[in-house]
């Protein structure tokens, strides 16, 4: 029997590599086997993980040491970074540019790098239209990472690049799901007007990812949009009526309301919003929901999502 080639899996217990290593020890006839990153082993999630079948190893992204012994002898690593942990981008491009560098010493064969597109390409420092955040970004949890791409490419690793989209899982956890107004009306509230967002279950990127590596060579050097569904904020609330059987109705906000909510990060995620109210074509287009169904046929849309996560959505 040849021997299965090692995917070594950066966040394996968080939101995007869990499901990849639960796609790859799922897979009884996968050609790989997955070795999942994390700072304790000795979690509950880690431990899930071990009896899934996975190598479960020590490594954190802030210690270059550990994330090359973590990557040495593996065929392919995926890499992700933790904004919302620390919310620093700088550390976020230190994080990136270890991870690339612990590849390359590594001679990596395929490289997954989970990122999303830096938006001062198409706002600039000195555009006025949205605020300039930490001196030098327009939406740092993203630029960053955009910026962080020029590194797996300059240090030649064989890097698929992969723009994912915003977490379904964000209702769940992020304060971002239906709230009661002052009328006692449920409500989601965002700045997108009437634009659509790309969304998708974040179990779904890890399978897509899953996907890619299957695919071998011919996806490095390129760059992959995945997405589960493209809604606007009034297609949500119609899908979070119908799933809670209570109305929920779409609170569209300006983005600076938002960026005026006061919660950590408040302004990042205004800017994030405006990008993509205003860049809807650019940003939908990056995107390509059949290309991600491809992939991963297990793909969910919202209503599907929705239907398996309604009881854990916290309602006040």
């Amino acid at each position: 029997m040849a021997t299965k080639k090692v995917i070594a899996v950066v966040g394996a217990t968080g939101a995007q590599g869990s499901g990849l290593v639960r796609a790859i020890t799922g897979d009884d006839s996968s050609p790989f086997t997955a070795r999942a990153l994390t700072r304790d082993p000795n979690s509950e999630k880690a431990k899930a993980l071990t009896k899934l079948g996975a190598e479960v190893v020590a490594a954190d992204v802030d210690d270059p040491a550990s994330l090359r012994k973590a990557f040495a002898g593996a065929h392919g690593a995926f890499c992700v970074t933790f904004f919302w942990d620390h919310m620093s981008p700088e550390k976020e491009f230190a994080q990136a540019k270890s991870m690339a560098e612990a590849a390359k010493h590594a001679g990596l064969q395929h490289v997954i790098w989970s990122t999303l597109e830096d938006t001062r390409k198409w706002v600039p420092l000195d555009d006025n239209r949205m605020p300039t955040l930490m001196g030098k970004y327009k939406v740092p949890h993203f630029d960053a990472k955009g910026e962080a791409n020029g590194v797996f490419t300059s240090l030649g690793v064989p890097t698929t690049f992969l723009n994912t989209s915003f977490y379904w899982e964000n209702f769940l956890y992020f304060g971002m799901g239906p709230k009661p107004g002052p009328d006692g009306q449920l409500a989601i509230t965002m700045p997108m007007g009437d634009k659509k967002l790309p969304g998708m279950a974040a179990e779904d990127i890890g399978r897509c990812a899953y996907g890619i590596f299957k695919k071998g060579g011919e996806t490095i050097g390129k760059t992959i949009g995945i997405a589960g569904e493209f809604l606007t904020g009034q297609q949500m609330a119609a899908a979070f009526t119908k799933a809670l059987g209570r109305k929920v109705v779409y609170n569209a906000v300006t983005p600076e309301v938002y960026r005026g909510f006061g919660f950590p990060g408040a302004d990042d995620l205004g800017n994030m919003f405006q990008f993509k109210r205003d860049f809807e074509h650019d940003f939908c287009g990056a995107r390509d929901i059949a290309g991600a169904r491809a992939l991963n046929p297990l793909l969910q849309n919202f209503e599907t999502w929705l239907a398996r996560n309604k009881e854990r959505i916290p309602i006040e």
